[in-house]
């Protein structure tokens, strides 16, 4: 079962936590001394086993009885959120990066650096939760994946330009807020479910 609606909240939720986050940075850094596209390939590579890890981790959630699954979503919603709010800057992250400018190189120093970069971000866990919440997990992965790609292409292609526009601030409060209300959605469903 296919659903839009799950797919672009997924998409909302992930793309708005994932931009304040060091993999944009990271990506845009690579993408600066590299070839966009062959950095993207690895980016994206990793990204998938990323999603596809926390879409199984989000199903084995849903074997839990509705109301208590629905407590700790919200519940990890809601740490997500403190996450992002309390989440001190990292400043500019030096990146490893292949001497030469092979595609297999390229591509697997932006596939490694995100695969151990991002294991167990907040990204992933959000994804195991909109996975367990919504019990969709084509669309959330969809979501998450598209999310996730768009992020790393913005930060490959055009981080700094972005940057300048958005304050990372505001992007950082809209993700925090929509983590909010969907914990507190969550927490109703289980108090009152």
């Amino acid at each position: 079962m296919f659903s839009i609606t799950v797919m672009a909240i997924t998409f909302g939720v992930v793309f708005l936590a994932e931009l304040p986050d060091k993999t944009a940075l990271a990506g845009l850094m690579l993408g600066t001394r590299y070839k966009a596209s062959y950095v993207f390939v690895g980016v994206a590579a990793a990204f998938a086993v990323h999603v596809a890890l926390a879409i199984a981790a989000g199903s084995v959630l849903t074997l839990l009885p509705q109301r208590l699954l629905q407590a700790i979503v919200g519940l990890l919603f809601l740490g997500g959120a403190a996450m992002l709010l309390l989440k001190k800057d990292d400043g500019d992250e030096e990146v490893a990066a292949p001497a030469d400018q092979s595609f297999w190189k390229v591509s697997g120093a932006g596939f490694m650096l995100i695969l151990v970069a991002e294991f167990g971000d907040l990204t992933q866990i959000m994804t195991a939760n909109l996975a367990a919440r919504y019990d969709n997990p084509v669309s959330v992965g969809i979501g998450a994946v598209l999310a996730l790609w768009a992020v790393a292409g913005l930060g490959i292609v055009g981080g700094r330009t972005l940057m300048k526009y958005v304050p990372l601030r505001l992007i950082t409060k809209v993700a925090a807020a929509l983590m909010v209300a969907l914990a507190g959605f969550s927490l109703f469903e289980a108090i009152t479910g």
